[in-house]
């Protein structure tokens, strides 16, 4: 019976019960409390936050690609511009088949092999997420066959894009450069410089010349678009909008009349062509011979075209004037009689003996003269209008290996010019500590005696010789050169000058300038190297011959053209400026293989300065003159001078 009363305990159930439901009630209390803590926080604490999140799945920012700046020739003429067209683009992570897609493609538009190979390039350049090109420039016709079947088609679309084209095409290539792709590289350096923000949504970048070194110019701002969106992800409505600002345009220093007229004059001789104006460093011409098209580049260059350009033995994508490095041969005297003059080694009045051949004493080495039996008497004047080998063998070794490197200097030789674009090579100008760090090996008379007439060590890029020719016609006053003159604002058309100081003031005692300005004159006139030159010009110019040997000769060889593989013959140098009185432009003419400056290079010289000087424009039938003997020169009367080497 206790038992009984034991489970009938009624207030013992109660008390559970009672306690079981307070813990549950407690329990529930807790949990609405947090609920409603969580409700308050987001509400109130963290309202801002998911309040902006829930706009960002209402609102989508597309950014509106500006239009890239201009760029014109010092007349205005348009060097580079923009053009709208249509391109087909897919989506890589949309398709779901990229091989069965593009070939049911090409049922509707033109799909070349040469899309296809560049698509596989982009591709494995690429996030998959990322929009690519399979074809460009569609035509009204193909826009409208793939706008009838793009259901078909998830994940490709067709959008209009602007272009980049280039007029000239491969006669400024090396000039303007060109846009392509932007690449992770691209996008690393933007993150690092803070201007990613600025490139979203661009697809392209500038990449060589004067499209990658005012880029910051030429861009322009992004603009932003903030659409609203269904929750399909379709654009309902347009809620905002910040116009992009175009890029601005570049007024060049280049003359593009005269730089195709340099072009054409090249004829097919090979390298470069540097006119600059002395009064102020503008560029005037700059040709690089030969060019390549840049819109190929634009999109990815193919498989095929790369290799054409890469592997060929005219090596077009080598920009000769910036990077070329020559020995620079005779045109070197002049520079060499004023370093000369300087440190006193030699007086415009002391002459020499030339038997044909120079004896480097202490030693029986003989270096000989291009002229065989010399020159006879020569003093300093006369050296440079025959350009005489045996003297400035000598005046080299009595000048000095470090003297010549410290006071040649002074002309950009050596050192880069500074010039606005890069890629810029500095060539090579020899001293003693040089050949100890390199080979270490001390410096010996022999290597001097080389110098003295630009070959051994010594090397040049057609834009230093370039700039030093220029600073000589302006009297010792050097200014750096440069390409673009002015740079106009797209939306206010305000002209910001680009200011180009004076670099340097080489103090050159006038007496010494004057000498070897008239020994220069003098080079084309009857008896100087290069009277082909002004044949019949109504201004008088000065200039100097280079022959740059390619291959070394073995002692006692004579050199023969005719014997000589056609890329290991000489090459043909030519410096000048004009009028010599008062010079308006310098022009310096490097023909590859071209042999001898008065022959090949002058000749070319001679119809820049014809145009800039007195707007002459060559008859299309005129072309660069392969022998020593010139037309110009028949015509003329005057007696040709015999050239063997200068």
């Amino acid at each position: 019976m206790n038992d009984h009363v034991a489970l009938k305990n009624h207030q013992q159930e109660i008390f559970n019960f009672r306690l079981r439901l307070v813990i549950g009630v407690v329990f529930v209390l807790i949990l609405l409390g947090i609920l409603a803590a969580r409700f308050v926080y987001l509400q109130a604490v963290r309202y801002d936050y998911y309040h902006t999140m829930a706009e960002n799945n209402r609102i989508s920012v597309v950014p509106i690609v500006p239009n890239r700046g201009l760029i014109l020739d010092r007349h205005g003429i348009v060097l580079a511009h923009n053009y709208s067209g249509y391109t087909l683009e897919i989506t890589p992570s949309k398709v779901k088949n990229l091989q069965v897609t593009i070939n049911e493609l090409a049922t509707l538009v033109d799909i070349a092999p040469r899309d296809r190979k560049r698509f596989k390039q982009l591709l494995a350049e690429s996030h998959n997420f990322e929009t690519l090109v399979i074809r460009n420039r569609l035509s009204d016709e193909e826009v409208a066959r793939f706008a009838a079947q793009q259901y078909r088609f998830p994940g490709v679309e067709i959008k209009a894009r602007l272009f980049r084209d280039y007029p000239f095409s491969d006669k400024t290539a090396h000039l303007l450069g060109y846009i392509g792709r932007m690449n992770q590289r691209d996008v690393d350096r933007l993150e690092e410089t803070d201007l990613a923000a600025n490139y979203r949504g661009t697809d392209y970048i500038g990449k060589t010349g004067l499209e990658q070194y005012y880029e910051s110019e030429l861009h322009g701002t992004t603009g932003m678009e903030q659409v609203e969106v269904d929750s399909a992800g379709r654009a309902a409505r347009i809620l905002s909008r910040t116009l992009p600002v175009s890029g601005n345009t570049l007024v060049l220093s280049i003359d593009a009349k005269l730089q195709e007229i340099a072009e054409q004059a090249f004829g097919d001789y090979r390298g470069a062509l540097v006119a600059i104006d002395p009064a102020n460093g503008e560029v005037l011409a700059f040709v690089s011979r030969p060019g390549f098209d840049p819109s190929l580049f634009i999109d990815g260059i193919d498989e095929e075209n790369w290799r054409e350009l890469n592997n060929s033995p005219d090596h077009p994508l080598n920009n000769r004037v910036l990077s070329g490095q020559y020995p620079s041969g005779s045109t070197i005297k002049p520079f060499m009689a004023l370093a000369a003059l300087h440190y006193g080694t030699r007086s415009p009045t002391d002459t020499i003996s030339d038997p044909g051949y120079y004896a480097l004493p202490g030693t029986a080495h003989h270096y000989r003269d291009w002229k065989k039996g010399g020159h006879g008497t020569v003093d300093m004047f006369k050296s440079i209008v025959v350009s005489c080998d045996t003297y400035y063998y000598g005046l080299a070794v009595a000048t000095g290996i470090d003297n010549i490197a410290a006071y040649l200097t002074n002309f950009s030789f050596g050192k880069k010019t500074g010039i606005d674009l890069q890629g810029e090579k500095s060539g090579l100008l020899p001293n003693t500590e040089w050949k100890m760090k390199r080979f270490k090996q001390k410096w010996f008379a022999g290597d001097t005696v080389s110098v003295g007439i630009g070959q051994g060590y010594s090397l040049v890029t057609p834009l230093q010789l370039a700039a030093a020719t220029a600073t000589l016609a302006n009297g010792g006053i050097a200014y750096r050169p440069h390409l673009v003159r002015e740079v106009r604002n797209s939306v206010t058309n305000e002209t910001r000058k680009i200011d180009n100081p004076v670099e340097a003031d080489l103090k050159i005692d006038p007496a010494h300038l004057d000498l070897i300005r008239r020994a220069m004159a003098a080079v084309t006139q009857p008896g100087g190297t290069a009277v082909s030159a002004s044949a019949g010009a109504p201004y008088t110019i000065a200039g100097k011959t280079g022959t740059a040997q390619v291959v070394a000769m073995k002692q006692g060889e004579k050199y023969d053209a005719s014997k000589i593989d056609e890329r290991h013959r000489d090459h043909a140098w030519f410096i000048s400026f004009a009028p010599v009185e008062k010079p308006r432009i310098a022009v310096v003419v490097l023909a590859e293989n071209g042999g001898h400056g008065g022959g090949t290079a002058a000749p070319i010289a001679r119809k820049v300065l014809d145009y800039y000087l007195l707007g002459k424009v060559p008859k299309p039938a005129e072309v660069p003159v392969v022998t020593g003997k010139t037309a110009a020169v028949a015509a003329s009367g005057v007696p040709e001078v015999e050239v063997e080497h200068d």
